[in-house]
């Protein structure tokens, strides 16, 4: 049976440090991503399971101070981390809610943007939270999901222990029900609720040596490291010898290493549900 609260990655401050930094380094990518969703003054938000920062602080200044943006995050370490934030910052039109965001309890049809970026990729049960987000946005609103696969997350030349700590991550997804290759399938979650004019953005970067990407997967598997031990996935000593292989082999110049291959997808919530037709627009894939 699935934790109704599992999350892939853990819930732990090292992962919140962890999103933050995340957080940071995709500022960039964030920033085009929302521009496609030419958010307007005034609107109102919704950036689900937003985590320490999310798209919080982008979408508030889009929206301005008569627009509204509502962070739903379930972790309370991450959802504290959020508050300390937009008062750091100031933020005065974003207000955190700690809830599940397969089931927020915020009023349906209420509003005209809801978001989730990098959240179905960790989690079981995805497309209970695309339902959720196509509940909450209003007939005409748009749901715009940033999501990653595991397709093209690769290294060259070949490492033992890349493809080792792939493995042992992967079937760690895969037995709590977590689906690594989301990201392509998101078009299909959004088609399914009823959403509209569906567009997808594919996006692969190259994380050269000392970009801060680049040991991606070792972070996952040593934030997940505890789990992946009592779960029998590796004993200790196979996963501190894979950990520094690894880090070693990832250290090497000569290897090229790629990020997950990232899909943005955006769909419109029909005016007419009964009477809608489907468009898809492929937009061709950029590297960054």
């Amino acid at each position: 049976m699935l934790k109704e609260d599992f999350y892939l990655l853990g819930h732990g401050e090292a992962e919140s440090r962890r999103l933050l930094e995340q957080t940071e380094l995709l500022v960039p990518e964030a920033e085009r991503f929302v521009d496609r969703l030419k958010v307007t003054r005034g609107a109102r938000v919704v950036d689900l399971g937003c985590g320490p920062r999310g798209l919080l602080d982008i979408l508030a200044a889009r929206v301005g101070i008569q627009g509204q943006v509502i962070g739903v995050e379930r972790n309370a370490v991450f959802a504290e981390a959020a508050r300390r934030l937009i008062a750091a910052e100031r933020i005065a039109n974003v207000e955190i809610v700690e809830a599940d965001a397969k089931a927020s309890g915020l009023p349906s049809g209420a509003f005209d943007l809801v978001t989730a970026r990098l959240v179905l990729v960790n989690v079981p049960e995805p497309e209970r939270i695309v339902a959720e987000m196509a509940g909450l946005v209003r007939p005409g609103g748009i749901v715009a999901s940033y999501e990653a696969d595991f397709g093209v997350l690769l290294c060259d030349p070949p490492s033992q222990a890349w493809d080792r700590s792939l493995e042992i991550y992967a079937a760690y997804a895969e037995t709590h029900g977590v689906d690594l290759f989301i990201g392509r399938k998101t078009h299909r979650l959004l088609r399914d609720v009823g959403l509209v004019e569906i567009e997808v953005s594919p996006i692969v970067n190259i994380y050269p040596p000392g970009h801060a990407r680049r040991t991606i997967l070792l972070d996952f598997v040593t934030n997940c490291s505890d789990a992946l031990i009592h779960e029998k996935f590796a004993d200790e000593s196979e996963l501190n010898d894979l950990i520094a292989a690894l880090r070693y082999d990832l250290a090497d110049p000569g290897r090229l290493v790629t990020s997950h291959l990232f899909y943005e997808t955006i769909g419109r919530k029909p005016l007419e549900t009964s009477t809608a037709s489907v468009s898809e627009n492929y937009v061709s894939a950029g590297a960054l």
